[in-house]
């Protein structure tokens, strides 16, 4: 009796530190897995980073500069096209607005209805 509870005993053993093993296995290569995403990130982060820059580059004043001369056929501006704002034309006269412009046109003489065919008269009853 004795030694089959020392073999079961060993046999619990055995199976428990087998079943450690595959949680330490399991952790590792999880850990294994962390890290080389953590690389991956680290990666993209610095290909976003360097992609920015570019895009800075791209950006940049004086290289649009360089470009709108290349280009365009632009002249440089004179100090003789700007002029005082005491130079500029008087602004065109107002015209008061009217009620209705169509109806004006159509029946230059009555003054055009408060109401239409789609909305009815609010005075009255309903």
């Amino acid at each position: 009796m004795m030694r089959l509870i020392h073999i079961l005993v060993i046999a619990t053993l055995i199976s428990a530190a087998s079943y450690v093993y595959k949680i330490k296995f399991d952790s590792t290569l999880q850990a294994e897995r962390v890290a080389k995403l953590r690389s991956q990130l680290r990666h993209e982060h610095d290909a976003v980073a360097s992609l920015r820059a570019e895009w800075a580059k791209l950006q940049a004043p004086a290289r649009i500069q360089g470009l709108a001369e290349r280009h365009l056929k632009l002249q440089p501006m004179k100090t003789n096209q700007f002029d005082t704002f005491d130079n500029l034309p008087p602004r065109p006269p107002e015209v008061p607005p009217q009620e209705d412009p169509i109806a004006s046109i159509i029946a230059p003489g009555q003054k055009s209805p408060e109401t239409t065919g789609s909305i009815g008269n609010r005075g009255g009853a309903r």
